[in-house]
């Protein structure tokens, strides 16, 4: 029995009536967010090329495609078998020069060119494009990583005033609800575009040296 089976059994396990309460009431939308911090932790073991914790962030990946599939499974729509065998079809009718004619492509760009040329004939999947705007990522890392950042703050009392205006934020947030968070940090956006700005960038860059300076005024404490 492989392991990747062994993996799809325990989150069936745990998925079913007498499994864990957490699992249970999860949906495809509530398990995005898990996703995305997956995914995010990922990323920093592959700039870091943290091979030992790779492992463990690839595991927790692929966990959440096994949970996904699952889900889809027990709604009759596909099982994980179907996702694999997807991906390896693309894989194969993408290049045609390693399983198909046996034409040899030069170089790397050639293959990204070619890879285009196929993918541009292919079925597309999911919703038409309509209107006047260009299909877009809809997470925002940078928001969910100042989040986090802001959480373990507070979680921990973590020494952030001075780093931070503690009491300008606890104000702020007295005031906020819903639609004003969201018109306040769309008009944020379209000013940071307006003024050739990288939001997401800036946002990352704030919320990583608002870190950095916390952890700096823990040591100079502990010194």
């Amino acid at each position: 029995m492989s392991a990747v089976n062994d993996l799809r059994k325990t989150i069936a396990a745990l998925r079913a009536p007498n499994g864990c309460p957490w699992d249970q009431v999860q949906t495809h939308a509530t398990l995005t967010r898990c996703l995305i911090d997956e995914a995010s932790e990922l990323l920093d073991t592959i700039d870091r090329l943290d091979m030992p914790h790779m492992r463990e962030e690839l595991g927790d990946v692929l966990m959440q495609v096994v949970f996904h599939a699952q889900l889809a499974e027990e709604a009759g729509h596909f099982d994980l078998e179907a996702v694999a065998a997807e991906a390896n079809d693309k894989l194969v009718r993408r290049h045609p020069h390693v399983f198909g004619d046996g034409a040899k492509i030069g170089t790397p760009d050639d293959v990204i060119v070619k890879w285009e040329q196929i993918k541009a004939q292919e079925k597309k999947n999911g919703p038409a494009q309509s209107g006047v705007f260009k299909e877009l990522p809809p997470r925002l890392p940078a928001l969910m990583f100042a989040e986090a950042v802001w959480k373990q703050i507070e979680k921990k009392a973590l020494p952030a005033d001075g780093v931070v205006d503690v009491a300008q934020i606890k104000a702020l947030g007295a005031q906020l609800d819903e639609a004003t968070l969201g018109k306040i940090l769309f008009e944020i956006t379209a000013a940071a575009r307006a003024k050739g700005l990288d939001p997401e960038g800036a946002l990352r860059l704030h919320a990583t040296q608002v870190m950095r300076d916390v952890e700096a005024r823990l040591a100079s404490t502990s010194a």
